[in-house]
């Protein structure tokens, strides 16, 4: 058994189809599926279910493919430890960061990259389901999302801040003279929302439901500024976090804040529990620990 038959049969979990897995690892696909039918032989247990095309992992290819992840993910801890005999390390660091969450990372990776300058960051917008499974795969090396739901297992979490929210309205709509407003009446108005699959979604209808109600958004998206289009242009009202007041612009927009009940919840830093942790993981787990909301956030809530 060695490294590449390791990254062959995780190329092929990813990909799911053998040429755009070889090509993914520039082998030909026979090259691919040769080096996987040797690891098999070696492992004395089927990998991979084979017919005309890749259908699944077998049960035991699935328990493989784990150890696979876990062995690779060291390789590549391995080697940044050994850049660091070599000078600073360098790469891109994988971020998993739910939509909510976007406006607070910069302070965060600003502080890691201070300490590292040769380090790079790849941030995505996840939901939390997708940055659980990224972090189960091995595919990110750190999520920010919710703490007090849906918590991921084996995590080393560090809280960041608490996420409460407002509703987003255009000066012109009947509630924007409002200090206030209840979550039942904000029910009332139409509304865009993020999809059902995000967690601040599943939050936000939770917070109706806890008012007794149940509105049907007109316009669902996975797009915050998408959403804020549709408050400032089409006329409808959204429930949003407080963190984008200003962050869209304050000119014609209005964000009250939503009471009855009133909704907080935990955001914060997550990564896999592992031993040694990653020397870029542990950086950003000590940012986070001194990490405050930027100046510029706090002022405007």
């Amino acid at each position: 058994m060695d490294i590449r038959q390791l990254q062959y049969l995780a190329a092929l979990a990813r990909e799911r189809h053998f040429t755009r897995a070889a090509a993914a690892c520039n082998v030909t696909q026979p090259t691919l599926s040769g080096r996987i039918r040797q690891l098999e032989q070696e492992l004395g247990v089927p990998v991979v279910e084979r017919g005309q095309r890749f259908h699944d992992l077998t049960p035991e290819g699935k328990r493989v493919l784990g150890w696979a992840l876990k062995i690779l993910e060291n390789c590549d801890n391995l080697k940044d430890e050994l850049a660091l005999t070599r000078g600073a390390p360098s790469g891109r660091v994988a971020l998993g960061v739910i939509p909510s969450a976007l406006p607070t990372l910069p302070p965060l990776t600003g502080v890691v990259h201070g300490r590292f300058p040769g380090l790079g960051f790849s941030v995505a917008s996840m939901s939390s389901e997708e940055i659980r499974q990224q972090l189960e795969e091995f595919s990110i090396d750190a999520g920010v999302t919710y703490l007090d739901n849906e918590p991921i297992d084996r995590a080393v979490v560090r809280p960041l801040y608490r996420e409460r929210y407002r509703l987003f309205v255009r000066l012109d709509h009947p509630l924007a003279e409002r200090r206030r407003v209840s979550w039942s009446e904000a029910a009332e108005h139409p509304l865009c929302a993020l999809t059902p699959n995000m967690q601040n979604r599943r939050i936000v209808d939770a917070a109706f439901l806890r008012a007794d109600c149940r509105p049907t958004p007109e316009v669902e998206s996975s797009s915050i500024m998408n959403l804020c289009a549709y408050v400032r242009v089409g006329g409808l009202a959204s429930v949003l976090p407080e963190l984008f007041v200003g962050m869209i612009g304050d000119d014609g927009i209005r964000a009250i804040p939503l009471v009855e009940p009133t909704v907080e919840h935990t955001v914060g830093l997550v990564t896999l529990d592992r031993d040694p942790l990653p020397l870029v993981v542990e950086a950003l787990l000590e940012a986070a620990t001194a990490y405050r909301l930027p100046g510029e956030l706090t002022a405007r809530l």
